[in-house]
């Protein structure tokens, strides 16, 4: 009895007829026979070898790629962070500048109540040009007292002669002086009178109004005429004043003359004394006029004010740190390289510096590897000879430089987190 087809077999020669095979080609139960399997065996052999041979391309090509840079995300840009301190001790009298404000090298920051440093100033010079003059006096006196006595003592006198004219002539100057103040305050006083008189006859309009602007006129100039003349008082007396002390000294002059030899070597010595106080009184002097300065707190570079902590009205002591400056425009990287991966890293590679503020990448260069690893900076180093010592890899701190121009916005600033590719090939 004949068998008749299933429909699975139907099916398979269905298909069969659809892929251009006669019903003939299908093999028993509707499997394709061996050439077919080895057909399809053959074609995912081959796409697994492409499969394979381009993952060992992409492969080779990764460790070749990463084989030519070392990088490490443990790095951060740095740059010179200027502490601003006071100088002086003193009250804070004016703050120009506040945080994030940039500024210049030079610029005014904050002010210290400079009154009291000023005194010391002025008291400084007034001693340092009273020791000039001194010593000035003093070394004159050697001269003179080194010459010859008799010589001396005819210089003295004629000295003496001298201020005695000068004082005479002085005091004939001051009663002249005060002759013409009295004939001034005489004058004064008669315009008083007559300007009281002008006053009630104006109100009672016996006198023009213009008589008694007249009469005002006139005693403000006899007033001020007064005055001039007790200026030129004033002037004439301390004229005899100076007079009658430049006669004491030719006096004392004279009488030094005439105690002999004995003078040369006590003028030589006050010479040195009076040599050696300028000398002091000029260091007291440039210290008086640094503490001066000092008042002025200014910014020591260009850069941004960070961590201001001063204010008006503060009291602040030498030393205080009142804000921190820092330099933007002279920024680099501290890159920590493990020490295993030091082993191809040179001064002078290529660095491209991915910053993650931005997400842009920078150029630079290596400028030069750490002398020590951080741990040998550390407060307290670590002490491996004690018999519990673990090997764990260190990390040596690498500045990396940026290329010229690569932060002329100056958009980096300190601390930013980067990552740094040193190309090594």
């Amino acid at each position: 009895m004949a068998q008749q087809p299933n429909e699975n077999g139907n099916m398979a020669d269905a298909a069969a007829k659809e892929n251009g095979l006669g019903a003939s080609t299908a093999g028993p139960g509707g499997r394709p026979p061996a050439r077919r399997r080895f057909a399809l065996k053959s074609r995912t052999s081959l796409v697994l070898a492409g499969f394979i041979v381009a993952f060992a391309i992409c492969a080779g090509f990764y460790f070749w790629y990463s084989g030519r840079y070392e990088s490490t995300d443990d790095a951060q840009v740095d740059g010179h962070i200027d502490p601003v301190s006071a100088r002086v001790a003193g009250h804070i009298d004016r703050v120009y500048v506040d945080n994030g404000q940039a500024v210049t090298a030079g610029t005014l920051l904050a002010t210290i109540d400079s009154s009291d440093y000023q005194n010391d100033y002025d008291h400084a010079k007034a001693a340092y040009d009273q020791a000039v003059a001194d010593d000035r006096a003093a070394q004159l006196e050697a001269l003179v007292t080194g010459t010859n006595t008799t010589d001396r003592i005819e210089e003295t006198r004629a000295g003496l002669k001298v201020a005695q004219t000068n004082i005479a002539a002085s005091q004939q100057a001051l009663e002249v002086a005060q002759a013409g103040q009295r004939q001034a305050q005489a004058q004064n006083e008669l315009a008083s009178k007559n300007l009281k008189r002008a006053e009630q006859l104006v109100l009672q309009k016996v006198i023009s109004r213009q008589s008694y602007d007249q009469d005002e006129t006139t005693a403000r100039s006899t007033a001020a005429a007064l005055a001039a003349s007790q200026s030129k008082v004033a002037a004439a007396i301390k004229r005899v004043a100076q007079a009658k002390a430049q006669l004491d000294q030719a006096r004392a002059e004279l009488q030094d003359a005439l105690s002999g030899p004995d003078q040369v070597a006590a003028a030589k010595a006050k010479a040195q004394s009076t040599a050696a106080a300028v000398k002091k009184a000029q260091a007291t002097l440039a210290q008086a006029r640094l503490n001066l300065q000092y008042t002025h707190i200014t910014a020591p570079a260009s850069g941004i004010i960070g961590n201001k902590g001063v204010e008006i009205g503060q009291n602040v002591s030498p030393g205080q740190v009142l804000m921190d400056l820092v330099q933007v425009d002279d920024v680099w990287v501290t890159a920590d390289f493990k020490e295993t991966q030091l082993r191809r890293i040179r001064v002078g590679q290529a660095v491209d510096i991915h910053v993650d503020a931005y997400g842009k990448d920078y150029k630079g260069r290596v400028a030069s590897i750490g002398a020590a690893t951080g741990e040998q900076f550390s407060l307290f180093p670590p002490e491996n000879a004690t018999g519990n010592y673990v090997k764990v890899v260190q990390r040596i701190p690498v500045k990396i430089v940026f290329n010229r121009d690569e932060n002329r916005k100056h958009r980096l600033r300190p601390g930013m987190s980067v990552e740094p590719k040193v190309w090594i090939q």
